[in-house]
């Protein structure tokens, strides 16, 4: 199934992410699961680099058995990175612009994870319009342009 890039999965193990305080242990645990998901080492992906948006609360029932139940955090991340991607983890990634994405959602052939078609729908692609009309004055494209985008003090809920 096609996704966002990752997850983040703070882990109870590591102090740091527990910390709430502006994200941080989301933010933290991100770098760590890009480096463990897409081998991209964390010298690449600065921590005080990723933007949070908000958080998000949505239910997802998958195949009757299973299901998703959860709050994620959104963050955005603009850098230069090299992938490397662990083969355990994920089978294929791809960069795509947000018109070949939107023709990957309508192509049947392809499926993708219920979290991230419900984002996608709702928020994503605004989001997406957003960040390229906030290009710098040298027209670079930098998540850090996203702060205060979204109230992030609130859980937007979804279903």
């Amino acid at each position: 199934m096609w996704t966002n890039t990752c997850c983040s999965h703070p882990l109870d193990d590591f102090e740091v992410e527990k910390v709430e305080k502006d994200q941080l242990g989301v933010k933290t645990a991100a770098s760590r699961k890009l480096e463990h998901e897409l081998g991209i080492p964390r010298s690449q992906t600065a921590v005080e680099e990723f933007q949070y948006l908000t958080r998000i609360h949505y239910l997802a029932p998958s195949n009757g058995m299973w299901g998703e139940h959860e709050v994620d955090y959104i963050l955005f991340l603009t850098a230069d990175v090299s992938v490397t991607p662990n083969t355990n983890e994920i089978r294929d990634y791809k960069y795509v612009d947000k018109e070949e994405l939107k023709a990957m959602f309508a192509d049947k052939g392809n499926s993708f994870t219920p979290w991230f078609k419900l984002i996608a729908r709702d928020y994503l692609f605004g989001w997406w319009d957003e960040l390229l009309k906030r290009k710098d004055r040298d027209g670079r494209i930098a998540a850090k342009s996203l702060a205060g985008l979204v109230d992030g003090n609130k859980v937007v809920k979804m279903v």
